[in-house]
């Protein structure tokens, strides 16, 4: 049976789509990723104490490349070492621009599959000419990914049906989310309210994305994250891309001003995934993108005035940044599905794409 056999089952009569089913029962699947990093906590921890490493490098392809960037600036922030986000093609193919020769990295590698082509040949490379620990995030306890690994966090309950990653990317979100949260032993008890607060915004919100995603009027999308959310805004940006093949771009906050911001106008949807520490910044660039003429959503922990922006999503969650990065998704890749079903796509098999992809020649 192929791999991609394996991701293929029929739809539930409950949902309309397997995609639609996979983001509405991500909760799930953040229980099960905590539980997961619950089991192994003690081999994180001494992995985290025992230093055997210089820096940290977080590799992944498409939207687990984008997860990556989430989790490096995390892992830098919270453990005090430098960490950086590679595409696994550019660890593969130039290695020597990625690591120097006297670093001992440690390398982490995320792959929903387990075997996409690149991030296996990238890191069967990195254990040939490096003695670094190398840790793998998954959905498939079999991967031949997983095999390669000194420590597997596999969330089982984050596997899909569909070709777009919604729930397994939320749920190997949570769990690297969690592993790092490790070395700060009361933050990891604090996120076990995560699944709780994640069906909350679901509820809250659900009819909010549907309506923005149904609005014909919006014919471009503007997702702006800084800090630990560009990579959360490059990867909703891949959801709206791929799911409903229309204009949409990923941007820091501040670089939106320095010329995308051109395109602005009456027909436009900016999306910001407001930070902590900018807030006040990225509120700025909000208003001066609704003074153009474009719509403004806005995702944040704390209450936004309505005269700030068009649209908001509060979070409320009293968790710290470094916890709650996955309360951005799943309203973000329910705005890409009801943008799609508009758009006369079907979520499930979007345009031109497969749920594992190889090298020519791999197969």
């Amino acid at each position: 049976m192929s791999n991609e056999t394996q991701l293929t089952k029929r739809i539930p009569t409950e949902y309309e789509s397997h995609t639609l089913r996979e983001i509405l029962t991500q909760s799930t699947a953040w229980s099960a990723a905590l539980e997961v990093v619950a089991a192994q906590r003690k081999a994180i921890q001494t992995l985290w104490q025992a230093r055997r490493f210089s820096e940290i490098l977080v590799t992944g392809c498409g939207s687990t490349y984008y997860l990556s960037q989430a989790v490096a600036p995390l892992l830098q922030q919270q453990l005090g070492i430098r960490a950086r986000a590679v595409p696994a093609s550019e660890l593969l193919f130039f290695p020597a621009t990625v690591i120097a020769p006297d670093s001992q990295p440690l390398l982490l590698a995320i792959s929903r599959s387990g075997y996409t082509t690149e991030t296996i040949r990238a890191t069967q490379a990195f254990k040939q000419h490096h003695n670094g620990p190398v840790i793998t995030i998954g959905c498939y306890p079999e991967a031949e990914l997983v095999g390669l690994s000194d420590l597997a966090l596999i969330i089982d309950d984050g596997q899909e049906q569909s070709v777009v990653q919604t729930r397994s990317f939320s749920a190997m979100l949570v769990a690297a989310q969690a592993a790092v949260s490790l070395a700060h032993e009361a933050q990891f008890e604090r996120m076990r309210t995560l699944p709780t607060l994640c069906e909350h915004l679901l509820q809250t919100y659900h009819d909010l994305a549907r309506r923005l995603g149904e609005d014909k009027r919006i014919e471009r999308f503007y997702f702006l994250g800084s800090g630990l959310q560009y990579g959360l805004a490059s990867e909703v940006n891949l959801k709206m891309k791929e799911m409903s093949l229309s204009v949409s771009e990923a941007f820091h906050f501040m670089e939106f001003r320095h010329g995308p911001m051109s395109m602005v106008n009456e027909h436009t949807l900016v999306v910001g995934l407001l930070s902590d520490q900018a807030r006040a910044s990225e509120l700025a660039v909000l208003r001066e993108m609704r003074a153009l003429g474009g719509q403004t959503l806005a995702l944040s922990e704390q209450p936004i005035s309505p005269t700030e922006v068009d649209f908001s999503v509060l979070f409320n969650s009293g968790l710290p940044e470094a916890n709650r990065g996955a309360f951005y998704l799943p309203l973000l890749q329910l705005l890409g599905y009801y943008r799609a079903r508009v758009n006369g796509q079907t979520p499930d098999t979007p345009h031109n794409l497969s749920a594992v992809v190889v090298l020519d020649g791999e197969q």
